[in-house]
């Protein structure tokens, strides 16, 4: 069987509408890795660590990449990033936030725990398509 995480992106992100998007825009861009999604930090946290259903790693594989927004419920895209370097587990995990945020502290807090980049999501289809050629460009995947 295929080592699966060497394709698995995982995005984590709470708006049904972006997440929609996302996935039409990796779909246009013909990505071919499988991007499997959590609605809120703490999900993250539990579909990294392999809590409940994520135990089952055939069908819940850590991921080489990781999507992540800032403005989650329940644990924030902060705490998920200082949870994830605290785990030797994840340390070769990429971590690109993907956020509305346009703030300078919040990219510098962001890279400060670890991301790996910082990018703002467009404000239009095709400029997300962009972002995710970007992405695979950069983290090469």
């Amino acid at each position: 069987m295929a080592d699966l995480s060497k394709y698995t992106i995982l995005l984590v992100e709470d708006s049904e509408e972006d997440i929609v998007l996302v996935k039409r825009a990796f779909t246009k861009a013909r990505t071919a890795n499988t991007l499997n999604v959590v609605k809120d930090g703490e999900e993250a946290v539990k579909y990294l660590a392999g809590v409940g259903v994520y135990g089952d790693r055939g069908r819940y594989p850590i991921p080489f990449l990781m999507l992540l927004d800032l403005r989650l419920p329940r644990l924030s895209g902060f705490d998920v990033l200082g949870w994830i370097r605290n785990q030797p587990a994840c340390k070769d995990l990429t971590v690109v936030v993907l956020t509305a945020s346009d703030s300078i502290s919040d990219m510098n807090k962001a890279h400060e725990l670890g991301a790996y980049s910082y990018l703002i999501k467009p404000d239009n289809f095709d400029g997300l398509v962009e972002v995710v050629k970007r992405i695979e460009g950069t983290v090469g995947y």
